[in-house]
């Protein structure tokens, strides 16, 4: 009998946690008061499939689909010294003016890993995971160039980081050489939560034409059967993303939840065509984050970047981090991603300062509503750049 990988979210009312499973899953749990979450991996018929969505535990289920990070659209090394004392990116983002750095306030990347001997990340707490079958650091740079946007320390006098003074740096590696899947990077979202996470920035989506390449090269199925196909497994995985943050927002009830942050992605090209934001960009909840490039005097909305997100950033010659040591210049939504990130745990500080705790919620509200399209060009629409350009707190 046919069977297929799935990833299946359910909820149960039972204390303390139990870890029943099915087929040959696994499973993963995030809890909060009388509720329990488990994320978990099987090899499922097509009955089982139907049997599990009639379930009314079962919030999702959905294939284990192949995950890569957004890749840069460009990268150029940086000469530290042709730098002002700030990159472009943190003056526009205002944070360099704003009386908050991110104290108090831990921070998850999941993404490549990171580089933990960089300048930038020195003596700052780190607690790492590997989620790929391969070295624990970074062998890429993708993620150590954008936990560096987030937090990182000031390289040879120029400040790449927007919020500086975190107070931990939670770093999941979940996209190895061969990319990553739906089943690693939930387990990884829990994890993140688990580990006191207030905010987790997300600069990877679905590998869609990937998943359709699978199917008809390894599966043999034609191409119209295997969009098809994808197209259902997308949806399904749409949802999962939504459903599981829709149960970390409730978790923010009771202090213990986390803003979830990702790339809106760079398929686009806007001379042609525009592409809508994927997931886990797309899933309700999280903030979808647009990029920006610079235009003159003006900021307007980068060629590659997809539409329909939440919130735009820089994206076009960022600078920051690079493996190895020193700097370096890159450009994407990945690059978008952390400056949104960063400002979050800047807007998460005041909160916390203010009432003492974090109300997820009003946060995401709140750094949504920062958006201005003061400084945009005018061709700039809102389907383009959703709310503007975010702004750190003052």
């Amino acid at each position: 009998m046919k069977m297929e990988k799935f990833v299946v979210l359910r909820k149960s009312q039972s204390l303390p946690p139990t870890f029943a499973s099915f087929g040959s899953g696994r499973s993963t749990h995030l809890t909060h008061s009388d509720a329990i979450t488990n994320v978990e991996e099987a090899e499922l018929t097509t009955q089982e499939v139907g049997d599990l969505r009639r379930d009314p535990r079962t919030k999702a289920i959905a294939p284990d689909m192949p995950h890569q990070l957004i890749a840069p659209m460009s990268q150029d090394d940086v000469a530290s010294n042709t730098l002002s004392d700030n990159t472009w990116g943190i003056e526009a983002v205002a944070a360099d003016t704003s009386q908050y750095d991110g104290s108090g306030i831990n921070v998850a990347v999941l993404d490549t890993g990171i580089d933990p001997s960089h300048a930038a990340f020195n003596g700052m707490e780190i607690v790492r995971k590997n989620f790929t079958d391969e070295s624990d650091d970074d062998l890429h740079g993708h993620g150590t160039h954008c936990a560096g946007t987030i937090f990182g320390q000031d390289v040879n006098g120029k400040r790449i980081g927007v919020a500086r003074n975190i107070n931990k740096a939670i770093i999941g590696k979940v996209l190895g050489q061969s990319g990553g899947g739906t089943l690693s990077i939930t387990r990884a979202i829990m994890w993140a939560v688990d580990e006191g996470a207030n905010v987790v920035s997300m600069s990877l989506g679905i590998d869609f034409p990937g998943y359709v390449a699978f199917l008809t090269e390894q599966r043999g199925y034609p191409i119209e059967a295997a969009t098809s196909i994808a197209l259902q497994a997308y949806t399904a995985n749409v949802n999962l993303y939504s459903q599981l943050t829709d149960f970390i927002t409730a978790r923010g009830s009771f202090g213990e939840g986390a803003v979830l942050v990702a790339a809106a992605g760079n398929e686009s090209r806007r001379d042609d065509y525009e592409i809508a934001v994927a997931p886990p960009a797309a899933g309700m909840g999280i903030i979808s984050v647009g990029a920006l490039a610079e235009s003159g005097n003006k900021y307007s909305i980068a060629n590659f970047s997809n539409t329909q997100c939440d919130i735009s950033a820089p994206g076009v010659k960022v600078v920051s981090a690079r493996l190895g040591g020193g700097l370096t210049a890159m450009s994407g939504t990945s690059m978008a991603c952390p400056h949104v990130a960063g400002v979050a745990a800047l807007y998460a500080q005041r909160q916390k300062d203010n009432l003492n705790w974090i109300e997820h919620t009003a946060l995401i509200a709140k750094i949504i509503g920062s958006g201005t399209y003061q400084g945009l060009t005018d061709t700039i629409e809102e389907e383009d750049a959703g709310t503007g350009l975010v702004k750190a707190p003052q």
